[in-house]
């Protein structure tokens, strides 16, 4: 699953038409593409702060996970991208408890019943290195030679989903509703001063 959200000038280019034109159509790229630049780069700070909030994730899982292309001129267009599935719940700070795993997806602490990190009874828990900090649960099924089946458990969380809804596109809308128009005008008028 991928998902993309992306800044354009389409709805700048009536706006600043004269000036377009007036700076001629190399100039008018290149301003285009500066304004775009900075106002993506501006939004990629606020996106990136709202979906580690948005999904519980660390900041460093979300810098990893979400890609960004600055515009060119040929392609005025800068991109937020994400692909991936439902995110392992060891990302979530999971703690094992005696009724379950205690984690945070979504920025919401709670306990799964019946989930465990660590072998053994309690209160003589240990940790297996093959394991990985892995939160696992039972399937009710046995394996051929008769010991329990379990499974990893995941969280809900999917950052393409999450990056297409919420305060992160939110935050995305509002940089480029907010900023974009105001530096296309700022670089021109850079290059307009300057002739």
């Amino acid at each position: 699953m991928a998902y993309r959200l992306q800044i354009t000038s389409d709805g700048i280019l009536a706006r600043f038409a004269n000036q377009l034109a007036a700076v001629g159509e190399v100039k008018a790229n290149q301003a285009l593409q500066r304004a775009i630049s900075h106002t993506g780069d501006k939004a990629k700070t606020q996106v990136i702060r709202a979906l580690t909030k948005q999904t519980g994730l660390k900041r460093d899982v979300i810098v990893r996970a979400v890609h960004f292309r600055k515009p060119s001129y040929k392609d005025l267009r800068y991109v937020m991208t994400s692909r991936g599935g439902d995110i392992s719940l060891k990302y979530f700070s999971p703690r094992e408890t005696a009724k379950g795993v205690s984690a945070a997806p979504f920025g919401r602490r709670s306990i799964r019943p019946g989930t465990f990190m660590k072998a053994g009874w309690w209160p003589g828990r240990v940790q297996k290195d093959n394991w990985n900090d892995q939160v696992f649960s039972r399937t009710g099924r046995k394996t051929p030679s008769g010991m329990d089946q379990f499974q990893k458990e995941t969280s809900g969380v999917v950052i393409p989903d999450e990056m297409v809804k919420g305060m992160t596109l939110a935050a995305w809308r509002t940089v480029a509703e907010r900023d974009l128009a105001n530096r296309v005008g700022h670089e021109l008028g850079r290059l307009l001063g300057g002739r």
